[in-house]
């Protein structure tokens, strides 16, 4: 006979598996009334980032990639609590801005590589403020108004830089 939370439990499955349902909640409890304060993205509650949203990283997700498993994909997000359906007009890349990924392989707290992406903005027309005129079915369509591409640069630790690729467009 096991006791949990002073609960009296058999051994048997049902007794263990109810336990650890149990145990999950209790944890989680204890934890949250333990930690007063958690690290974690802004999301513009940092005074500075708060005015200049377009640099605010708020998340990087790092995994190893599904198709290649000796590689990491990293995807980082930028520009908070923008919806998907936040149109007509969405936010865009800043170009004043440096948007960099520093990785560190070997924990001394110093980049080992960098990818530093830079933006450019392209105005088709400047007869309307519109992102777009009409319906975009494609990367190049007609009706993009706004367009955004970039220069994407790798840094290794001694600061050799290698460009990767220029003009890449970023999709709409």
């Amino acid at each position: 006979m096991e006791v949990h939370m002073g609960i009296s439990l058999s051994t048997t499955g049902r007794g263990r598996q109810l336990a650890r349902w149990l145990a999950v909640p209790a944890i989680m409890g204890v934890a949250a009334l333990t930690f007063t304060s958690v690290f974690a993205s802004s999301h513009r509650e940092a005074p500075l980032i708060a005015g200049d949203p377009k640099a605010d990283a708020t998340d990087l997700y790092a995994f190893r990639s599904p198709d290649k498993t000796n590689a990491v994909t990293l995807i980082a997000n930028y520009i908070p609590f923008q919806e998907p359906a936040g149109g007509p007009n969405f936010y865009t890349f800043d170009p004043r801005v440096r948007y960099e990924i520093n990785i560190d392989n070997n924990g001394d707290a110093k980049p080992d590589l960098t990818y530093r992406f830079v933006f450019h903005t392209n105005y088709v027309t400047n007869k309307t403020f519109l992102y777009t005129t009409g319906k975009v079915t494609h990367l190049f369509d007609s009706t993009l108004n706004v367009k955004q591409a970039y220069d994407l640069t790798r840094i290794d630790g001694q600061g050799k830089e290698t460009v990767l690729g220029q003009n890449i467009p970023v999709a709409p």
